[in-house]
């Protein structure tokens, strides 16, 4: 199947600079003879908020950002090309997931992050739209939805895998999470039941009764001494080689999957190309088998 690489340049939803540069950096060093085209999406020309009392930072541009990107992944699918998005930061995956979701009508999700990426506009301390999206994509944060006209994700089908931060709010979002039934599994479950039954559980989750399943991947789910370049890296996390093995699982399960990001390579804080090199590593497991 023909692969487009649509590189999502946006950083507008979180307050460090820099994970728009990496769609591009990742772009140029895939190997092209398994790609369609590599489409790029800029962020507009504005003046990232960074105040501290907006908790409706940049709100309008995401929205911009993601209506463009929600088309170019439509396109990408009606061409009968298989689309993987390139963030930028995780609000990117909003456009990417719901365009899957508006074609293929009735998909699961795998959040694959460190994050819970679960509040909304009433739990949200910092405002900084890249810790919404998944509750966006599951349908209870609407203004970060107003192009989409389908239907959301089933939280029955949604599962995040690797979750292990500490956010001061994180019993908001934990709630938020148990009131829609999303299952979690966290990093420590991981290390008790092992990758491999954990993705396994999380593709049966997401696949079941389902037209397939979109997966957006965050490198901030591998620990920074392995994966430093990302915007908001955590203490602890999976090595590179289980960031591999979940890459393979997803390879074993190919023909569910109908749409793939990976986000959050923040190319300023990478050490001697360790980032990029997972990031690539990745990507052209899931390019070569898709």
């Amino acid at each position: 199947m023909k692969k487009n690489i649509i590189c999502a340049k946006s950083d507008l939803g979180v307050d460090v600079e820099g994970s728009n540069l990496g769609p591009s950096a990742i772009a140029k060093n895939l190997e092209n003879i398994y790609i369609n085209k590599i489409i790029e999406i800029d962020k507009s020309d504005c003046i990232k908020s960074k105040n501290k009392d907006d908790l409706k930072k940049n709100l309008n541009e995401v929205n911009d950002f993601n209506t463009r990107l929600y088309k170019s992944v439509l396109n990408t699918i009606n061409e009968n090309c298989f689309p993987i998005t390139l963030g930028g930061d995780h609000s990117i995956a909003i456009g990417s997931a719901l365009a899957s979701q508006k074609i293929n009508n009735n998909l699961g999700i795998i959040w694959i992050d460190a994050h819970l990426d679960y509040n909304t506009f009433e739990t949200t301390i910092t405002g900084n739209l890249h810790g919404l999206p998944l509750a966006a994509i599951n349908g209870i944060c609407t203004p970060l939805t107003y192009f989409f006209d389908g239907t959301y994700y089933n939280p029955k089908n949604t599962v995040i895998v690797g979750y292990r931060s500490m956010e001061k709010n994180k019993e908001d979002e934990l709630n938020n999470i148990k009131k829609m039934g999303v299952t979690v599994f966290d990093d420590n479950d991981i290390k008790k039941y092992g990758i491999e039954t954990i993705m396994n559980n999380a593709i049966n989750i997401a696949s079941n009764n389902t037209n397939g399943i979109h997966i957006s991947y965050d490198l901030d789910v591998i620990n920074p001494i392995y994966a430093p370049g990302v915007s908001v890296p955590e203490i602890g996390g999976i090595d590179n080689l289980t960031a591999y093995k979940i890459a393979d699982i997803l390879v074993n399960n190919i023909n569910k999957i109908k749409s793939f990001d990976l986000v959050e390579f923040n190319p300023n804080f990478d050490i001697d190309n360790k980032t990029l090199n997972i990031a690539l590593n990745i990507l052209n497991k899931i390019i070569k088998n898709k």
